[in-house]
């Protein structure tokens, strides 16, 4: 497990009086198949916040990237059906990572989480022809392609790609930015 994962493990003990273990079988036991209804669940009955609740739920189902034998396998998966986004995800990568070597490469079912000292960025096909970018950047004020999104979700900001020509200067310097504010 890696440091923010068991900083992650030890707040949830310690704000709630539950370990994880506790919180993985109450998240199975609810008889919920999927990821969202079982986070609805622990967020709306237990009362837990979108971060733990989300965690709870990738452990409970392995579905994150500590979970996974192969790392890989999970973003291969992710773009089965959506092979038209794949490039675009590579484009991203590829210069994310030229930010800094203190990035952590976190994929999970259906996204791709980077981190610093906390998640700035998410990359996730979400349909067949658009490709989301979550930036976590909060108190920034959206601008341009740079939308906002709902409070108490997993990002503060997300940029809608959908093709090659939506991946410009700004992009990344939105990506820079919340890559700062990670550190």
């Amino acid at each position: 497990m890696d440091p923010a994962e068991i900083t992650m493990m030890e707040n949830l003990q310690k704000n709630t009086g539950r370990s994880l273990e506790e919180w993985k079988r109450i998240a199975r036991d609810a008889g919920f198949q999927k990821h969202g209804e079982m986070v609805k669940y622990l967020k709306e009955t237990h009362q837990l916040g979108h971060g733990y609740a989300n965690f709870i739920v990738h452990k409970a189902l392995a579905t994150d990237a500590g979970s996974a034998d192969d790392k890989s396998q999970l973003i291969e998966n992710q773009y089965k059906g959506k092979e038209n986004l794949r490039p675009l995800y590579d484009m991203l990568m590829a210069e994310i990572l030229k930010m800094g070597a203190d990035i952590e490469v976190a994929p999970k079912n259906t996204s791709v989480s980077l981190r610093r000292k906390k998640q700035f960025c998410l990359l996730e096909p979400k349909t067949k022809t658009r490709l989301e970018v979550g930036l976590n950047m909060k108190g920034v004020e959206p601008a341009g392609k740079l939308e906002g999104c709902p409070p108490g979700g997993m990002c503060s900001h997300k940029i809608r790609v959908e093709k090659a020509e939506d991946i410009d200067a700004a992009v990344f310097d939105w990506i820079r930015k919340a890559y700062g504010m990670a550190g």
